[in-house]
Formats: C-alpha cells, sequence, structure tokens
C-alpha cells in the first residue's frame, strides 16, 4: 500500500518525530511511504531519509500555500499513485484538500486522512495565517478529507468548536519508544558526575525549545520559590535555546536570582540520559500543546511529571504526578515542592507508575498499529 505524507516541515517537533517514530516503525512489506516536505526540510528530513524513506520538497516559503507548490505537489503524487494521502499539520491539510480533485482525477481515488497537531488557536498567540488556514480547513473538511485525525482529546474538542466534520474526528495519540526511553541507572550517575549534583540532591529539569509557547518566565519564578523552600534543589534547562548564548534566558535567571542553580544544558539529540538524571521532569507550557512528547518520554524514564493543563497533559500523566492551571509560578512551585516533599521512595514508585501507564496506553508499537489499522481500513473500504 502506498503511503503519501505530505507535512508542513520537517523541524524538531512532535509532528515531525511521530511521523519519523511511525515511518520507523510500520512494516515496509506492507506500506510503501514518501514524504513531501512543503517547505525545505530541516533536521528530521535526513533522519527521515536514513530510514531508506524518499523525501521530497516542494520548496514553499511559509506562509499560505501557492498555486506554483500545488501544482508540484500534484506532479509528484500523480508519478507516485498512493492509495492513500496523509497530510500533517493545517497548511499541509489544506493543499492536500485543494489538490485531492486533481490527484484522484490521475491517479485513481486515494483516500485523504488529515492529522492535526494543535490543541487552541488562542489569537494573542497564534500566526494570523495559521488562523486563516485552520478554519478554510474546518469548511474544506466537509468536502475532502476521509478521516481526520488529532493527537488529543483536547484537540479534537477544540477543532469540532471550530466546526470540523464531527462524523470523522477521532484520536490517536502520540507514542513512545520504552526501549530508548527507560531507566537508566549509569546514565544518571555519568550526568550527575558531569554536573557536579549529589544523586541525594533533588534535580528538577525542563526539556523544551526556548520558545514563548514553553512558558520560561513562569518556570523560573517557581524554581525560585522551590529554592528559597529548599536550598538544596537543583534546576536543569536542556533545548535549543537553552544555553549561556541566550542573553534573554540569562537575564531571566538572573531576575529569579538562582544563581548557579540552574544548569543549562542547551540542544540535546540524545535526550533518555538526561531525564534519566532528574526526579522530577516540569511543563509549564502556556498555551498551544496537543500532546506533549516530553511528558511521555520522561514518564517512559520512570520520572515524575509536575505540568500545566494545556492540551492532554493531565489525561498522559494521570495520578503519578502534579497539573497545575498555566502561568501560575506559585502553583507550579507548590507542586514540585509537594512532590519533592514525599521522599525518594515516593518519587520512585511514583516513576515506576508513569512508565508503566505508558507502556499501558501509548507505547509505539500500540500506537503504530492503530494508525495501520486505519489505514488498512480506509483501503479495503475503497476496494
Amino acid at each position: 500500500m502506498r503511503i503519501a505524507h505530505v507535512i508542513t516541515g520537517l523541524e524538531l517537533g512532535g509532528a515531525e518525530m511521530m511521523l519519523f517514530k511511525l515511518l520507523s516503525t510500520m512494516d515496509r512489506t506492507v506500506f510503501e511511504p514518501l514524504v513531501i516536505s512543503l517547505i525545505h526540510p530541516g533536521p528530521m528530513g535526513p533522519r527521515i531519509g536514513a530510514l531508506g524513506v524518499r523525501v521530497e520538497t516542494l520548496d514553499l516559503r511559509r506562509g499560505l500555500p501557492t498555486a506554483g507548490a500545488a501544482v508540484r505537489l500534484v506532479r509528484l503524487l500523480r508519478a507516485f499513485r498512493p492509495e492513500l494521502i496523509q497530510t500533517w499539520m493545517y497548511h499541509a491539510d489544506l493543499l492536500g484538500g485543494l489538490v485531492l480533485p486533481l490527484v484522484r482525477a490521475w491517479s485513481g481515488r486515494p483516500r485523504l486522512v488529515w492529522n492535526i497537531r494543535q490543541s487552541d488557536l488562542d489569537p494573542r498567540q497564534t500566526r494570523p495565517a495559521t488562523r486563516i488556514v485552520a478554519r478554510l480547513n474546518a469548511g474544506l473538511s466537509r468536502l475532502a478529507p476521509d478521516r481526520i485525525l488529532c493527537c488529543s482529546e483536547r484537540a479534537r474538542e477544540v477543532h469540532l468548536a471550530l466546526g470540523y466534520r464531527r462524523r470523522i474526528l477521532s484520536v490517536i495519540p502520540n507514542g513512545f519508544e520504552l526501549e530508548r526511553f527507560r531507566p537508566d541507572a549509569q546514565a544518571r550517575a555519568g550526568l550527575r558526575g558531569a554536573l557536579g549534583i549529589p544523586d541525594a540532591t533533588p534535580l528538577v529539569g525542563l526539556v523544551a525549545r526556548f520558545d514563548p509557547q514553553k512558558d520560561l518566565p513562569t518556570f523560573l519564578r517557581a524554581a525560585a520559590l522551590v529554592r528559597a523552600a529548599r536550598p538544596d534543589c537543583r534546576f536543569l534547562l536542556c533545548g535549543p535555546g537553552m544555553d549561556t548564548a541566550n542573553p534573554q534566558l540569562i537575564g531571566w535567571m538572573a531576575d529569579a536570582r538562582l544563581g548557579d542553580a540552574v544548569s543549562l544544558f542547551g540542544p540535546r539529540a540524545d535526550t533518555p540520559p538526561v531525564f534519566a538524571a532528574l526526579d522530577l521532569l516540569v511543563s509549564a507550557s502556556a498555551y498551544g500543546e496537543g500532546f506533549p512528547n516530553v511528558i511521555g518520554e520522561a514518564m517512559a524514564c520512570a520520572v515524575p511529571c509536575v505540568a500545566t493543563d494545556v492540551g492532554d497533559s493531565g489525561l498522559i500523566v494521570g495520578a503519578t504526578g502534579r497539573i497545575v492551571p498555566p502561568r501560575d509560578p506559585p502553583a507550579l512551585a507548590a507542586a514540585i515542592g509537594s512532590l519533592l516533599a514525599e521522599g525518594p521512595d515516593a518519587l520512585a514508585d511514583r516513576g515506576r507508575a508513569a512508565r508503566a501507564r505508558i507502556a499501558a496506553h501509548y507505547a509505539l508499537p500500540l500506537i503504530a498499529a492503530r494508525y495501520a489499522d486505519l489505514y488498512q481500513s480506509l483501503n479495503r473500504g475503497h476496494r
């Protein structure tokens, strides 16, 4: 079964990572993939290519899709002749829906599946072009796609309210590699040793890119409150922009008077050792998250999480951690402090429960099987 995956871009993001994991898991004797990026592929492009998957680009500039991009996409799809087209994120959903009649005229009747990754469209935080495309898609949803997949229950609720077609909206969450993301005592000791942090010292981390969505100011204010009550506590920031070359971040840390209590780890491709070193993982996001991968990855490493109530964070964490309102440093600090006060043994129990929750509900083979079942059922329905 030939499947064309059309995605807005191939940067280091949740949608791109889920596409990569899906392609790395699905049976190539059953599914033949092609990946088409609307804009020039970012770092995930070579990683997908290394799987032996052909990657093409339309070299589109960011913004609304153009007629030229539509023509190039039709040519690629016409040559590939897919049985199914899976589009990822709003702009790719729109372009896939618009070109579908032309593709079907030349290449039979491929099924079209949209994939939605965003949980809200707050006009204060979301680009106007993105909001326009999302609303155009609400109308197009009644004409083009055979199924619309959301990565979270919250995303489904938001898009139902926008007018997306109810009957074809469903949820398939992200999946996690339990073999890669797992507890690792050796990695914990190694990273803590490199940072000069003893094993008994509480270490609280935030793993994310430096972005307004991730709300670093709230995290740092909460960290200052935790530090006032627990002077022994240390903090770690890991991700693009989380380094000493970021003057804004350094200024925020100085304002919070955290001194040398924060270790800046910068971008890192291999994050499991980072999670292994932590006692708690914090997701302080203020808006926009659908299904935060970092929470599932930390939980798979048996690290309890404190997260803001954005997207499906509460559903993922369940009773294994704490959920607090966004943009509320005192509430975030209180949740971190209450878990640390339980002690190492209780935190270890929470960590084991967190990993078991990911294994039961979000293991990558389970999620990949749901995609495969959907693809095959749509293809059988067509035949």
